[in-house]
């Protein structure tokens, strides 16, 4: 067997920077085989368009694992239905959007590849041609079968998961059940074990309310639903902390005593990772049956096909899927 760990590459929406910064990331020599799951004519127009080489090889699934060398890029083929102009979103597309996601899910599910790493796609346009889809996390959590999954970014030694994620900030309180918050910390901490080699992994646990509810002056949950989990999990051998104020427990002094700051939303903690990191930092899919990364940003239509967009987050989610993978074996 090969030790080159195999990692699809979906390329996202076509009209946007997804081509763009794929093409960015085999300019130089990567530590897996990537391999890009795209139209390879819209890889080449785009190449082109960027004035860079790209070399361009039909992958073979069948064979070991081999990195390719710089200017190079593996590739599993799907066709466009229409031809795709950078910056110009094209219904006629999103099918093709979603073939790649699923050509990736089942070679994930059949243990063709080690991991997925997703370039953006744009949710709009998908659901304007008539699909019902709310995000990667969604599509890959369907698919493989999950019922519950976490959002995670990290940047650097900074990671931030979330007790919930794109909800109404209105709908949220009472999103947190006790259940739930249970399987969120479950799902931390077998991930954190299992994929990033932490043995005893240190979790901090916001609380909802400024001040974490001021003792049940500013709000209840943290003495209705937060506290009691975080006691009974504790009586299980989890290492948890809190609930601890969010303007707290983003201070330095506190981060290095810990592994993951769960928040309870998805303002409460994002804005603080991407403050810390945007640009390199990585969305990570915690309790899936495989490893899927991707990048913290959108598809950037203005900025498609111009060469001023970065592939460094694309980088930092294909470097941390190969750093998971390594560490799950």
């Amino acid at each position: 067997m090969s030790s080159v760990r195999r990692v699809a590459l979906t390329a996202g929406e076509p009209a946007g920077i997804g081509p763009d910064i794929c093409i960015q990331l085999a300019q130089d020599q990567q530590q897996a085989q990537l391999i890009a799951i795209a139209d390879p004519y819209l890889l080449s127009e785009r190449a082109e368009a960027l004035g860079l080489k790209i070399n361009l090889i039909k992958a073979d699934l069948s064979q070991p694992a081999i990195t390719a060398p710089a200017g190079s890029l593996y590739y599993c083929p799907v066709p466009l239905r229409q031809p795709s102009i950078a910056g110009q979103l094209n219904v006629a597309n999103a099918c093709y959007v979603l073939d790649t996601l699923q050509l990736a899910l089942e070679g994930c599910q059949n243990k063709r590849f080690d991991a997925v790493v997703t370039a953006p796609v744009h949710k709009g346009v998908i659901n304007d041609a008539g699909f019902t889809f709310s995000g990667h996390t969604e599509f890959f959590a369907e698919g493989a079968g999950v019922d519950k999954v976490v959002m995670m970014l990290a940047a650097d030694s900074l990671r931030v998961a979330l007790a919930t994620t794109h909800l109404p900030l209105k709908e949220v309180s009472e999103a947190i059940s006790q259940n739930s918050l249970k399987q969120v910390i479950q799902i931390i901490h077998q991930s954190m074990q299992r994929q990033f080699g932490l043995a005893a992994p240190r979790i901090a646990v916001c609380g909802l309310n400024p001040h974490a509810g001021e003792g049940g002056h500013l709000g209840r949950e943290e003495i209705e639903v937060i506290t009691p989990v975080i006691e009974q999990l504790s009586a299980q051998g989890i290492r948890l902390s809190g609930p601890w104020p969010a303007d707290t427990i983003f201070n330095q002094d506190k981060l290095q005593h810990f592994d993951v700051i769960l928040a309870m939303y998805h303002d409460q903690g994002l804005p603080v990772l991407k403050h810390h990191g945007f640009g390199k930092a990585v969305n990570i899919t915690l309790g899936l049956p495989f490893i899927r990364t991707s990048v913290d940003h959108g598809t950037a239509l203005d900025l498609a096909g111009t060469g001023k967009a970065s592939a460094t987050s694309l980088q930092a989610a294909v470097d941390m899927a190969i750093m998971m993978a390594n560490s799950q074996g």
